[in-house]
């Protein structure tokens, strides 16, 4: 079988594109290397979700959270029932290995009246190999977050994501970042009795525009009472110099070191899509509002490579609402040009 288009990741971007494609009439199949609703499954255990409902469904209506934000666990459910529910076609725990270019060759009857005159594309898994008229890469970034490059980096200690508090009571933790996500394990492990310190950027903890990245008030608000009440420290950062077995040594903004006695750290500065397939692919990339992404036509998302579209972390709209927002105009311009080239076939 030849697909319509073949989806990688089912996040938001993922799933709205199947729930789209499906609609559309398209041969389709989404492959996850790991759960459905993978980057949600890896939130924060018991985390209220940053976005209001109306950002998070696909119908308007759908998501009835207990609250005002829904938590991880009533994001998740919902993305998982919505799937099961309309019978999208989701393949998980399979691993795409690579995407590469296959040779024309006559089509399969009715379920591939066309294929493109630039060639199709294989998918390759871990379980098989897809042929596909169109690829969408919908796969989160939290798979490679973004390193501090410094001495002690790799020791056991230190995690690159924060799922829960309860390992780390009464022990001391350090969390490295100035974003929602460092606020927030800050936040849930001065609660709940880890001696915590957040080591951030002077400018990032004093800036207030939401559009910079900032913490957002939400998070700071209740950082700011736990610092109050000597729960929680705070350290302006100049660079981390180097991670110990049982200290980290910091440098502070005026340029002094400081070592801090330490159980556990965790690295949260963000992450970046890995592009390696689709350079692979031959599509180019610039320099975006979150680092490195694919050139694309914001009007259909697709790149400079005819049929290889990008949603999600893999454009300069990463927010769960923009993530499911475009499949609405990938997916017609899916349909569109399959049906330019099968009229032009006929």
């Amino acid at each position: 079988m030849i697909y319509d288009l073949i989806i990688i990741g089912s996040g938001p971007a993922g799933i709205s594109a199947a729930f789209e494609a499906k609609k559309a009439g398209l041969d389709y199949v989404v492959i996850e290397k790991g759960l459905i609703g993978n980057t949600i499954y890896n939130y924060p255990v018991g985390l209220t979700v940053f976005s209001t409902v109306n950002e998070l469904e696909f119908n308007e209506g759908d998501l009835k959270p207990a609250r005002e934000k829904p938590t991880r666990e009533e994001l998740l459910s919902y993305y998982v029932r919505f799937v099961l529910d309309n019978e999208l076609e989701v393949r998980s725990e399979e691993t795409v290995l690579e995407v590469r270019f296959e040779e024309n060759h006559p089509a399969d009857g009715a379920s591939a009246p066309l294929l493109r005159k630039e060639g199709n594309f294989l998918v390759v898994t871990d379980k098989g190999e897809y042929a596909a008229r169109n690829v969408l890469f919908a796969i989160g970034a939290m798979d490679h977050p973004r390193r501090l490059n410094v001495p002690g980096e790799d020791l056991p200690k230190v995690h690159s994501h924060f799922r829960e508090t309860y390992p780390w009571v009464k022990k001391k933790a350090l969390v490295v970042g100035g974003g929602n996500s460092a606020g927030e394990a800050a936040l849930f492990l001065a609660q709940e009795g880890a001696e915590t310190t957040l080591a951030i950027f002077r400018e990032d903890w004093e800036n207030t525009d939401p559009k910079q990245g900032c913490i957002k008030y939400w998070v700071k608000q209740p950082l700011e009472e736990e610092l109050q009440e000597n729960c929680l420290k705070l350290f302006f950062l100049g660079k981390v110099v180097e991670i110990r077995e049982d200290v980290v040594v910091l440098e502070s903004e005026s340029g002094e070191r400081v070592e801090l006695e330490n159980d556990v750290v965790f690295v949260l500065i963000g992450s970046d899509a890995d592009l390696t397939m689709l350079r692979s692919l031959g599509v180019e990339t610039e320099t975006g509002k979150y680092g490195d992404v694919p050139v694309y036509d914001p009007k259909t998302n697709e790149t400079n490579v005819p049929g290889i579209y990008v949603a999600g972390h893999f454009t300069n709209k990463r927010h769960i609402k923009a993530a499911i927002e475009a499949p609405r105009k990938i997916i017609p311009a899916i349909v569109a040009s399959l049906q330019k080239f099968n009229s032009a076939a006929e």
